[in-house]
């Protein structure tokens, strides 16, 4: 079970890339949000890892709908960030 205590540790690294960027207030509040909304994903993706296991047997990559479901909020993660830093330059050029 290396591949879960690395999972487990590679949070923490996270977890200060977010307090950084938080505490500078140089990034941009949508793309802000959608860092932490990556943090919702794996909330959930742990969950539905287990549920998937449990209930069928499988990882949750090979349960569509569950593995799907979760990668919701990792497509939505991308989007707000992506959206931030548009936005951020936008407000940029205009301002030059």
């Amino acid at each position: 079970m290396l591949k879960d205590q690395l999972f487990a540790i590679s949070l923490f690294p996270y977890l200060g890339f977010l307090w950084f960027i938080t505490k500078s207030g140089k990034t941009p509040r949508l793309a802000l949000i959608g860092f932490y909304v990556l943090l919702i994903f794996v909330a959930v993706t742990i969950p539905a890892g287990i549920y998937a296991k449990n209930v069928y047997g499988e990882a949750l990559a090979n349960v569509d709908w569950l593995h799907g479901s979760a990668e919701v909020f990792l497509t939505l993660s991308n989007i707000l960030v992506v959206l931030g830093f548009r936005q951020a330059i936008a407000a940029d050029r205009v301002d030059s």
